[in-house]
């Protein structure tokens, strides 16, 4: 691991949280409300890692459907889905051990749900920065969230390791310049890969 690291960001879904099933959860009630079938394993791959608005122009091509279900998952609570989403056993442990050591950020495109799902799990104290697609004009894979976080703490693109876990990520990090570490996912091209947070310690040299 290079020594100029100053910034460790994460993704969310896939990383801080296995929240394939809240997020499955969340826009099959959706469906429901529409009428339509519930989400096949490719759609909720896809939904699991784009932004909602991108979510739902995929999931519902019909203009007229599209409108309704923007304006359903707006009066929606998310919080049945937040009980859904399982976080990290090992992830507290090593936000306690980074801090002392690196800046942290979040960086997902998340919208809205974002400050509840870090509320309800109270983990807002362990990041110094949290960019969702709602604080960009693009999304991921556009770089310009962890282009946010480099010019937030005034960094260089090497100073920042950014952790996700989809070709998303991959392609943010690739785009931005920064070292990208694969969480769970030998399939994406990285500058490291790992299967767990005690792994991330190690690569960080907090062991």
């Amino acid at each position: 691991m290079p020594l100029s690291i100053k910034v460790v960001a994460f993704d969310c879904d896939g990383v801080l949280f296995d929240s394939r099933a809240a997020n499955t959860a969340f826009y099959n009630q959706i469906m429901t409300h529409l009428g339509l079938p519930p989400l096949t394993d490719r759609q909720s791959a896809y939904a699991h890692m784009h932004t909602v608005d991108e979510a739902i122009a995929y999931l519902v091509p019909d203009e007229t459907s599209r409108s309704a279900a923007q304006a359903y998952r707006r009066r929606m609570t998310y919080l049945p889905f937040i009980t859904l989403m399982e976080m990290d056993a090992e992830l507290v442990p090593l936000l306690t051990r980074l801090h002392p050591h690196y800046r942290t950020a979040i960086a997902t495109n998340r919208t809205d749900t974002m400050a509840k799902v870090l509320d309800h799990h109270n983990l807002g104290l362990f990041f110094d920065l949290v960019v969702t697609a709602l604080d960009v004009a693009h999304p991921k894979p556009h770089p310009e969230q962890l282009l946010t976080v480099q010019r937030h703490f005034a960094i260089e693109p090497r100073q920042l390791l950014y952790v996700g876990d989809s070709q998303v990520d991959e392609a943010a990090a690739a785009a931005a310049g920064v070292c990208f570490v694969a969480y769970r996912n030998p399939r994406l091209r990285a500058d490291h890969h790992v299967n767990g947070m005690l792994e991330l310690a190690a690569l960080l040299g907090l062991n």
